[in-house]
């Protein structure tokens, strides 16, 4: 374990810096130790404010876009929240210390396997995961408070639009490629009027349908 307080405390102030202000997801952000999703190779600098590479060609997202992306979605503890794109789980954890339930979709099994390993060594018992194809969305779950997606759309997908409950709120990246991504708040109202505004310009690996072959 590479759990650096100052490091730590370095982190949360940048964040402050940046913009984050909500003090619960800060607290989250203190209270998840990102060095447990992050490869032994890079342990080091799991505290620094960048995205790291993970297993199957993936990352996990820099502490400011993570913060930046849970902090809009405006998150309390009767939330029930899909997440698309478990990745190394450190989002989900960060989610789960601040909403009811999350339900966070996988297409990479090693991935998956991972990341549950991890939620049961830090004890995290409000997280539901499966392997599956994002753009699906979880049907027999639905509909969800909230919705965040870790992959880069090039539009919303529809099939999650549904998913999505009345006064709810998704928040994902959409761009066709790397260089054209922005964060979308898409908002439902409580009549299922949809509105969205784009915000950050960010990089995201592309949201690919379908599961992953087995390597």
């Amino acid at each position: 374990m590479t759990d650096n307080p100052a490091q730590k405390i370095r982190l949360i102030m940048e964040l402050r810096r940046q913009g984050i202000s909500n003090t619960d997801v800060l607290s989250a952000i203190e209270r998840v130790p990102r060095d447990v999703f992050v490869p032994k190779t890079f342990r080091d600098r799991a505290y620094e404010n960048i995205a790291l590479p993970i297993a199957s060609g993936q990352t996990i997202s820099q502490p400011y876009v993570v913060s930046y992306m849970t902090q809009l979605l405006k998150l309390d503890k009767r939330r029930k929240v899909l997440e698309i794109g478990t990745g190394s789980g450190y989002q989900t954890a960060i989610l789960a210390r601040l909403c009811r339930r999350v339900y966070s979709i996988e297409r990479y099994r090693n991935l998956l396997d991972a990341a549950e390993e991890v939620f049961k060594t830090l004890k995290i018992t409000n997280i539901t995961t499966k392997l599956g194809d994002g753009h699906k969305g979880w049907p027999e779950q639905a509909p969800f408070d909230r919705i965040i997606v870790t992959a880069a759309a090039a539009e919303v997908p529809q099939d999650l639009l549904n998913q999505l409950g009345n006064d709810g709120i998704m928040v994902l990246p959409v761009g066709r490629d790397s260089g054209d991504q922005k964060i979308l708040r898409v908002t439902k109202d409580e009549h299922g009027k949809v509105s969205e505004e784009a915000l950050l310009p960010v990089r995201f690996v592309p949201m690919v349908q379908g599961v992953a072959e087995e390597t």
